[in-house]
C-alpha cells in the first residue's frame, strides 16, 4: 500500500507494540548526514499531522540547531536524557515551540558522561545494558506515531543504545570511502545489537549529499550496501538527498528545514527590489531550497512506504 507524509493511513491506524515505529538514523562516519534527516524527517511528519518524538543522543546537540530550539527553555543538554537511564526512568519528551505535533528528547553536553555510564553497566550487566534506553522508552514511545532518533558518530556505546531500542535501522551515506567505511563499521554493530533486539531490521540505506546524477557511483554504493548487510536485506533506498552546502549550512544558522528554507525562499522579495531598497547585503535564501526540500519529501514518502509494507506483511 503506498503511503505518503499525507495518506499512511496504514502506517499510523494498526495497533503495534510501542517499538516497533523506533527509526535509529545512524552510521559510524560523522558528516554523512544523520542530523539532517533526522530533523527534515521529523519536521515533515509533524507537519502532516503525526505525532513525532525526536531523540538526540549526540553530545553536540546539533538537532537542536536544525529545529530551533538550542538555548530555548526546553534544551537541558541532556541532562533529562541520561537522568532516564542512570535510574531507568521513563523518559520525558518535551515539546518543541512553535512546532505542533513534534517533542524532543534533547540532547548535550551532559551526555559526555554517559560513555563512563556505560562502560560500568556493561562490566557488570553484560551487554543487556544496552536495553536501557529501550527500557526508558517504551512507557513514552506509544504516544507517538513515529520517534527518530540521532545518533553521534564514533561512538559504540551510544549507537549501541539506540540499536538497542530501535526496530529499524536508517543509514545514511556518502558516496566518499569515509562514509562507506562507516557504513561497513555499522554493519558489525548491527549485527551484534541483534543479539539483545532481534526485531531490529535495516529499513535501509540512504545517499546524502550526492550528485543526483552519479548513476554508476550509486551502483557501486548499492553493491557495498549488498556486501555490507547481505542480498536478502533492505537495499538503497530509491530517494536520496542531492548536495548543497548552503541549504545545509542556512538550515543549521536559522533554525529552518529545508521545506521551511523552501517556503521562505518563495516568499523573498525579488534580489532587483532588495536592491531597490538599498538592502545590498540582505541575506537570501538560494532557490535549491526546492530541491533538496524534495528530496526529503521523497525520503519521507519511501520511509512510510517501507514501514506499511512492513506492518502489512506482519
Amino acid at each position: 500500500m503506498s503511503a505518503t507524509p499525507e495518506t499512511a493511513t496504514a502506517a499510523t491506524d494498526t495497533e503495534l507494540p510501542p517499538l516497533d515505529r523506533v527509526i535509529a538514523v545512524a552510521n559510524d562516519k560523522g558528516g554523512v548526514g544523520k542530523t539532517s534527516i533526522t530533523a527534515n524527517l521529523a519536521a515533515l511528519y509533524a507537519a502532516a499531522g503525526y505525532r513525532v518524538l525526536a531523540l538526540d543522543l549526540n553530545r553536540q546537540a546539533n538537532l537542536s540547531d536544525d529545529l530551533g530550539y538550542r538555548g530555548s527553555g526546553i534544551d537541558d543538554q541532556g541532562r533529562g536524557l541520561i537522568m532516564s537511564l542512570m535510574t531507568d526512568a521513563p523518559l520525558a519528551p518535551v515539546a518543541v515551540p512553535g512546532r505542533p505535533g513534534m517533542d524532543v528528547v534533547p540532547g548535550g553536553t551532559a551526555l559526555g558522561d554517559l560513555t563512563a555510564v556505560m562502560v560500568g553497566r556493561v562490566s557488570s550487566q553484560g551487554r543487556q545494558a544496552f536495553g536501557a534506553l529501550a527500557r526508558a522508552l517504551v512507557p513514552v514511545a506509544g504516544a507517538y506515531d513515529l520517534t527518530i532518533i540521532d545518533t553521534p558518530p564514533e561512538n559504540t556505546m551510544l549507537v549501541d543504545l539506540a540499536l538497542g531500542a530501535a526496530r529499524w535501522l536508517l543509514m545514511p551515506t556518502k558516496t566518499d570511502g569515509g562514509g562507506v567505511v562507516g557504513m561497513q563499521l555499522l554493519a558489525e554493530r548491527f549485527l551484534i545489537a541483534r543479539e539483545i533486539n532481534p526485531a531490529l531490521s535495516l529499513l535501509g540505506v540512504v545517499l546524502f549529499g550526492t550528485s543526483r546524477t552519479a548513476t554508476a557511483v550509486h551502483r557501486g554504493v548499492r553493491a557495498q550496501v549488498e556486501q555490507a548487510f547481505g542480498s536478502g536485506s533492505s537495499p538503497m533506498l530509491t530517494a536520496m538527498i542531492g548536495h548543497s552546502e548552503r541549504i545545509a549550512a542556512e538550515s543549521r544558522a536559522s533554525g529552518r528545514v529545508a521545506h521551511e528554507l523552501e517556503s521562505d525562499a518563495a516568499n523573498q522579495p525579488a534580489w532587483w527590489q532588495s536592491l531597490r531598497a538599498g538592502e545590498r547585503g540582505a541575506r537570501r535564501i538560494p532557490p535549491t531550497a526546492g530541491n533538496v526540500a524534495e528530496d526529503y519529501r521523497k525520503l519521507a514518502a519511501e520511509v512510510l512506504d517501507l514501514l506499511a509494507a512492513a506492518e502489512g506483511a506482519q
